[in-house]
């Protein structure tokens, strides 16, 4: 799966959560590739030529997240980003749930941006992050073969 939000949307921590690591904010200078997840810096939907680098960078993910924080007023991703990734399955994830109760906005911004499912994810936010590893088809091997 690929990250892709602003910067300071939570993206690297969510990242983090997923492969079970310490959280430990830092600023994602570079494209990072750590086990099964892309974490893109937040200039790349920022600053509309990266775009190309989020292209190609896709070609190695089956799942694309737009990542949107529950806090921010306003966008980055613009009306049908998702068709930039032509075959991609396309996820959004609220990030900062926790912070801001009312996630109507940023659910807005992510369903006009094309993704196609929508996570809701706070800080301490365990089924949620259980739910989107079974999404992605990760996790506890012994959870996945109860299911």
């Amino acid at each position: 799966m690929m990250l892709i939000g602003r910067t300071g949307s939570g993206k690297t921590t969510l990242a983090q959560r997923i492969n079970g690591l310490d959280i430990n904010y830092k600023k994602t200078q570079m494209i990072l590739f750590e086990e099964n997840i892309i974490d893109t810096p937040g200039e790349y939907i920022e600053n509309k030529f990266y775009y190309k680098a989020l292209t190609v960078t896709a070609n190695d993910v089956d799942i694309i997240a737009f990542v949107q924080s529950a806090l921010d007023e306003e966008t980055f991703f613009p009306p049908k980003f998702s068709t930039m990734f032509t075959g991609k399955i396309i996820i959004g994830i609220i990030t900062k749930k926790d912070l801001q109760f009312d996630c109507s906005n940023a659910e807005n911004f992510l369903k006009c941006a094309g993704a196609e499912e929508i996570y809701y994810m706070g800080l301490d936010d365990e089924i949620e992050i259980i739910r989107l590893k079974e999404r992605l088809g990760i996790g506890d091997e012994s959870k996945n073969s109860n299911s």
